[in-house]
């Protein structure tokens, strides 16, 4: 297995919609997944989507560790997962706003609007069909890799830039306010 580069914000590849993966089991997209999870692990992600380290293919690897979990039904552990041409749905119209931040946009974070439920389906590399519903921190990070897959960034979907930024800065601003309060 090898690390991969991760893509940076600006690159043409992170702005485009990725094509179907046509053979999940083929021996290179088994060797990409491999290196695509060894690549989520060293960096400390949760996710890490195909365009992400320069491929353009309609596959990501996630997890959903248990100091993610929101406590809503559907929020749940996930162990790190393949999922091969991803098809995505909303359940409802309930949505929540989530913090995230991005592999390929390093040290800043932002509040962006998620779909609370969602249910979603694909293939794992041996062609086993996955599908699953899931909500809070479970479907935002679904959500988040789906979008990558379409050759959307967070950004895009930021509505309040105030609670847009720097990642050491948002968190010097929120202790400076607890300090206040307390």
């Amino acid at each position: 297995m090898a690390l991969l580069k991760i893509a940076r914000m600006g690159h043409p590849v992170l702005t485009e919609a990725a094509r179907p993966v046509a053979d999940p089991g083929a021996p290179e997209i088994r060797r990409l997944v491999a290196d695509m999870l060894e690549t989520m692990d060293d960096a400390g992600g949760t996710g890490l989507a195909a365009p992400q380290v320069h491929v353009g293919l309609r596959l990501f690897v996630f997890m959903v560790q248990p100091h993610r979990l929101s406590g809503l039904e559907g929020d749940e552990t996930v162990p790190r997962t393949v999922l091969i041409n991803p098809e995505l749905e909303a359940i409802g119209d309930d949505m929540q706003l989530c913090w995230e931040g991005c592999l390929s946009i390093p040290g800043l974070r932002a509040v962006v609007p998620r779909h609370l439920r969602i249910r979603y389906r694909g293939v794992d590399c041996d062609g086993n069909r996955i599908e699953r519903e899931a909500a809070g921190f479970h479907a935002d990070v679904v959500q988040h890799e789906f979008d990558h897959l379409n050759g959307i960034l967070y950004p895009m979907r930021v509505v309040d830039f105030t609670r847009f930024g720097f990642s050491e800065e948002l968190t010097r601003a929120e202790q400076a306010r607890e300090g206040a309060e307390a």
